[in-house]
């Protein structure tokens, strides 16, 4: 059995070097060793995470019980406890402290295992009704309580899902590769074949393990599980439709919808619901569920829409936050979808009836799509398309879908394949010329008079792909309410890490669609640049941190306004 304590000096090791290809080394060698049965543990972990992101699973335990646990296991105040963190900026860091300094000697220490501590995680995450925060906090303060001082650091980030080891999926993917497949295939082979089993499986521990034992075809032969996401297909932001047009004689234009991206599978009356995060919220629409349930004319299948919230009456979109209230809701369920009813449309099949078709161009799924879709009105519709290669017909239905309150228009070509996760060309979004940044909230401030009440500056931040860190680019604090400034105290409150004063570091969790007048250089942001007055358009509870805005494309907007890199 893999002890922990070897986990957590690969950790360890990860953390105090930057370069990628060294990473990938350390991580390859040690998938090299582990046993099968914990190899898909292993990789799980080493990301950071104990659950896939399509699995309903969460640790549910927050900041404050993670302290009663430290301070049980180690003898220290709670009061301590919270001092040493705000010492050392890292829950981790002070857990590590007190587990090193303890006040008692614990009598029954047991030597942690990768599997115990793995089947802990499970334990803390499954425990539900009541007394299950007095359980989830007996686990976790036992937990820690055998801990070695190192073990504690990594077992607390990892609870928070901050491990903090500069390891994103590109090092995990290459590390696979190159553990089981480098010897028998060439290297972009390998690569691409990891990329591939892991779009449609979206759980690396599964696609390491495939790796190891079947080698290259097992991964090349991977078929969609019902019920399992795959990573959707994205597009790219056209600067016109003309540049699309030189690319491609005709197109198939479809309107893009304000709303909420859907992957929704079939399995005879079974129906399940992914955002393009994965996240499952098949329980927050009922109303969808039903009426795919009921035609959609195919036993199985993986199709994609937009969800969108609909006025009855004039049949025009409804605020985007309307849409977010069901997204957020967990209770009164049913009575929500009355109040807020939204209508999906269709735009692509990826699998029908034991058929996968990503290889399919897209003209030949839209019609598949076509067969299989019995429209329901305000309820079920394929999206609005049109094809053509004339520019004033595109850009007359462009004119429609804004005058319809709609975001824009997606412009495919019409022989594209489904990629999977990436933005290629063959998918262009086409949207008023505002260019937006999606952010992650990273910090914020505490306001002054009528504000004091609430957080009302937030620092935002842009992702480093490379590393997985985000890097920050401005302060943001205006285009807000007062009841926006109340809802985003709520949400950010919980996700509170560290406060000093008025100032607060918040965990990277929540995306915020940001609109600025331009981009300059500056110091005094860890990306080198600032946004000046940022403005926000709204909080995207679509996105997660890991769909925000690179550093690359903070940079692309800063030159194409005319100034140098």
């Amino acid at each position: 059995m893999l002890e922990y304590s070897k986990l957590a000096d690969i950790y360890e090791k990860l953390e105090k070097i930057s370069s990628k290809l060294e990473k990938t080394n350390i991580l390859a060698n040690f998938f090299k060793e582990v046993e099968k049965e914990e190899l898909k543990i292993v990789v799980l972990l080493c990301q950071g995470i104990v659950f896939p992101k399509y699995s309903e699973l969460e640790f549910g335990v927050a900041t404050q019980m993670l302290i009663k646990a430290i301070s049980r296991a180690s003898g220290f105040s709670e009061k301590k406890v919270e001092e040493f963190y705000k010492e050392f900026g890292d829950l981790g860091l002070a857990a590590e402290h007190c587990v090193k300094n303890k006040k008692q000697m614990t009598l029954f220490r047991k030597k942690l295992t990768v599997k115990y501590v793995y089947d802990v995680f499970l334990r803390i995450a499954k425990a539900s009704g009541e007394g299950s925060q007095d359980k989830k906090l007996l686990y976790v303060s036992e937990l820690l309580n055998s801990a070695e001082p190192k073990e504690a650091r990594y077992i607390v980030r990892t609870i928070l899902g901050e491990l903090r080891i500069g390891v994103a999926e590109g090092i995990i993917r290459d590390a696979i590769a190159k553990a089981f497949l480098f010897v028998k295939a060439n290297k972009e082979e390998a690569i691409e074949a990891v990329d591939y089993a892991w779009n449609i499986l979206g759980d690396f521990g599964e696609v390491a393990l495939l790796a190891k034992e079947g080698g290259i075809s097992a991964l090349k032969n991977v078929k969609p599980i019902l019920g399992r996401p795959i990573q959707p297909m994205l597009g790219i932001k056209a600067e016109s439709i003309e540049e699309v047009l030189q690319r491609h004689k005709e197109v198939i234009v479809e309107f893009k919808y304000d709303g909420l991206r859907l992957q929704v599978h079939k399995d005879g009356n079974k129906v399940w619901l992914f955002t393009r995060r994965l996240e499952n919220v098949t329980k927050q629409f009922p109303d969808v569920v039903e009426v795919v349930k009921n035609h959609l004319k195919c036993n199985q299948c993986i199709v994609e829409g937009e969800a969108w919230p609909i006025d009855l009456k004039s049949g025009k979109p409804l605020p985007f936050q309307k849409l977010s209230q069901r997204i957020q809701r967990k209770y009164d369920i049913e009575k929500m979808a009355k109040e807020i009813p939204v209508q999906l449309n269709l735009f692509d099949v990826m699998f029908v009836d034991g058929k996968v078709l990503f290889d399919r161009p897209l003209k030949e799924r839209r019609k598949i799509l076509e067969r299989i879709v019995e429209v329901v009105p305000f309820k079920l519709q394929l999206a609005e398309h049109i094809v053509t290669g004339n520019l004033k017909e595109i850009e007359e239905f462009y004119h429609k879908a804004l005058s319809l309150k709609q975001e824009g228009v997606m412009i495919k070509n019409p022989n594209s394949k489904y990629i999977f996760g990436r933005h290629v060309g063959g998918w262009y979004k086409i949207k008023p010329t505002m260019e937006t940044l999606d952010l992650v909230i990273v910090g914020a401030e505490w306001g002054e008079g009528r504000r004091a009440k609430w957080l009302s500056s937030y620092l935002l931040a842009v992702r480093d792909p490379d590393t997985g860190n985000f890097l920050t680019c401005g302060m943001m604090g205006t285009g807000l309410t007062e009841e926006q400034f109340e809802e985003m105290t709520q949400m950010l409150k919980p996700l509170v890490i560290k406060e000093e004063g008025k100032k607060v570091e918040i965990e990277p969790k929540i995306v915020v669609e940001v609109g600025y007048q331009e981009i300059q250089k500056s110091p005094n942001y860890s990306s080198g640049y600032a946004l000046r007055f940022p403005r926000l358009i709204r909080v995207r509870t679509d996105k997660g941190p890991e769909d925000a805005d690179t550093i690359k494309r903070l940079i692309e907007l800063y030159k194409s306004q005319g100034k140098e890199g």
